[in-house]
């Protein structure tokens, strides 16, 4: 069995105000619930994978039940990333990405893993089909 750190990096987090005011300017999003997720390809880091989570204050008053849901959708990412790293690290662009949590109630962890896990297989099929789809600019009619 091949030995994988399950770990969620500095580096792996969306720090950049300029990148983030693109994800959301220009970027694709789809609802997996419970989770909005919005992606960007980024050239600035090639083959990285960079996550911005985010709860909002308007559905979530009290700080600690913000940072409950951000720790449970950070792990639930953590322990199911390694599939979509793999992916991009082969790729000659990276990734940014938000997953907004869109619930008015607190959700247990194995309902956010579910839709952590839906919406990163829905990640990596886009970018499976990515690779299948010829990139010329012919079309046949």
């Amino acid at each position: 069995m091949e030995n994988k750190r399950f770990t969620f990096s500095k580096s792996e987090r969306l720090c950049s105000s300029k990148t983030i005011e693109l994800l959301f300017t220009e970027g694709k999003s789809f609802v997996k619930y419970p989770l909005r997720i919005s992606k960007l390809q980024t050239a600035n880091h090639p083959s990285t994978v960079q996550l911005l989570i985010s709860v909002p204050k308007k559905r979530f008053k009290r700080a600690n039940k913000r940072n409950l849901l951000k720790r449970r959708i950070r792990e639930a990412y953590r322990l199911n990333k390694h599939e979509l790293t793999e992916l991009i690290s082969q790729k000659e662009y990276g990734l940014a990405l938000s997953f907004i949590y869109l619930p008015t109630e607190i959700l247990t962890f194995q309902e956010i893993e579910k839709g952590v896990k839906k919406g990163l297989a829905e990640l990596i099929n886009q970018h499976k089909t990515d690779e299948e789809t010829p990139t010329t600019t012919d079309s046949v009619e």
